[in-house]
């Protein structure tokens, strides 16, 4: 099982700002479609941002604005830059790689360990 792996999680004050990083093998940044996902305590995982093979960004309404999702594949590092971050964006925070054949049926799926980011004062 290939595994994807975040880095770059950690306390900071609200207000503050963080990055996030994933990286994984060429091939998965190059064909699949990127997401973050995160899972605050006591709730379902959510997906927070993606972003296509094509380049094309979609963010859940709660963190739009404030959340950028980024691509650097000769590196094969997928990004989430965390601004203007309050105690409701605490959580575990998961890279995902999803690939879809003609139908839109899943073929290939990857996870990372996740990355806890703690917003408080």
């Amino acid at each position: 099982q290939v595994q994807l792996v975040e880095s770059g999680g950690g306390l900071v004050q609200p207000g503050g700002s963080l990055r996030l990083s994933c990286t994984g093998p060429t091939s998965i940044f190059r064909s699949h479609e990127m997401h973050w996902y995160r899972q605050a305590p006591g709730k379902q995982r959510e997906l927070v941002a993606s972003i296509t093979s094509g380049g094309t960004e979609n963010y859940a309404d709660s963190v739009k604005g404030r959340f950028t999702i980024l691509m650097d594949n000769p590196r094969r590092m997928m990004y989430l830059k965390m601004n203007n971050l309050t105690s409701e964006d605490t959580a575990v925070y998961y890279c995902n790689a999803e690939f879809r054949g003609p139908k839109l049926e899943a073929i290939d799926e990857h996870w990372g360990q996740g990355t806890k980011v703690t917003v408080s004062s």
